[in-house]
């Protein structure tokens, strides 16, 4: 019921996915009440921000933070980390325009934040928690929530393609949880989508290093996939990140279906710009009996650009 942070500070680097560009990141332990905080330097100076979903300015292939003046890429896997791991305060140095994508998963980011160590601090934890019934609906994707005391999260996905097809998995989180079902899921794509991508000048740090490529008949990837349901995986993983741009933690169940980056983000926004009649900020240590109170159902379709 304690805030954590890490014990010291750890160091990788790694290429952009989209960029083709090196670039480093460092996690380091941070005061209690700080949240995740992101130290950007690229160019002159170093600009310091804290995640939200409305600072994100594109959705295509990741999430884009940015102000006009500057931005940050792929912050998803690394959010995913430090929410999935339960850590609450971090400074998150990046020297470059992008998180290095590593392999594709959030693996490597939770390798070092384990070794880091994570240690309690004394500032008491606070947890969002859903009041009411919310949805965002595109066509035939969406995203439902409902109350709960903790955090489940059912991701399913629909892909014609022989190796996918239909596939669901439900997360119930702890960090043992997050560990072992869902931090190893790499990202995926389609061959003929990586060829124009990269013929367009994007995704030209992607190879079978960092993403699980499929033809039409099956996987690129020497090794195939880490899972059956690998695909799956992966996108509950992309929720988890981009969920963790809310300033705390948000514990109820949710339904994520077909979902991509743009879903994610216009359901997080949604919950951002109407926090007063959805969510309730809990204090876990005073109150660790919290109970979700019961409202009746609402639901908000949101206006969300494909991706």
């Amino acid at each position: 019921m304690q805030q954590q942070t890490i014990e010291k500070s750890v160091h990788c680097s790694g290429v952009g996915l989209h960029s083709g560009s090196k670039v480093s990141l460092s996690f380091h332990p941070a005061p209690g009440a700080t949240g995740s905080v992101f130290s950007v330097q690229a160019g002159k100076g170093t600009r310091f921000l804290r995640p939200d979903p409305t600072m994100v300015t594109d959705t295509r292939l990741c999430t884009t933070l940015g102000n006009g003046e500057w931005t940050l890429g792929t912050v998803e896997h690394v959010l995913a980390a430090i929410r999935g791991l339960g850590i609450d305060n971090v400074l998150v140095e990046v020297h470059g325009r992008e998180i290095p994508i590593m392999d594709g998963s959030a693996a490597s980011f939770v390798y070092l934040l384990r070794q880091a160590g994570v240690r309690a601090q004394e500032a008491s934890r606070k947890v969002l928690f859903l009041t009411r019934e919310f949805s965002v609906r595109d066509k035939e994707r969406w995203i439902t929530a409902s109350p709960a005391r903790g955090l489940r999260v059912k991701c399913s996905i629909d892909f014609p393609h022989p190796l996918i097809g239909q596939q669901a998995t439900t997360l119930d989180w702890t960090p043992q949880a997050f560990i072992k079902t869902v931090s190893r899921a790499r990202t995926f794509g389609f061959l003929h989508e990586v060829e124009m991508l990269q013929a367009n000048n994007l995704a030209l740090g992607g190879s079978l290093d960092n993403a699980v490529v499929l033809d039409d008949y099956g996987v690129v990837n020497p090794e195939g996939f880490r899972f059956p349901d690998e695909p799956v995986r992966h996108k509950l993983l992309d929720f988890l990140g981009d969920l963790g741009l809310m300033p705390y933690p948000v514990w109820g169940r949710f339904e994520v279906h077909c979902s991509g980056h743009s879903l994610n983000n216009a359901f997080a926004r949604g919950l951002s710009e109407n926090e007063a009649s959805l969510l309730e900020l809990v204090d876990l240590k005073e109150d660790h009996e919290a109970a979700v109170h019961e409202h009746a159902p609402i639901s908000s379709e949101f206006p969300v650009t494909s991706s």
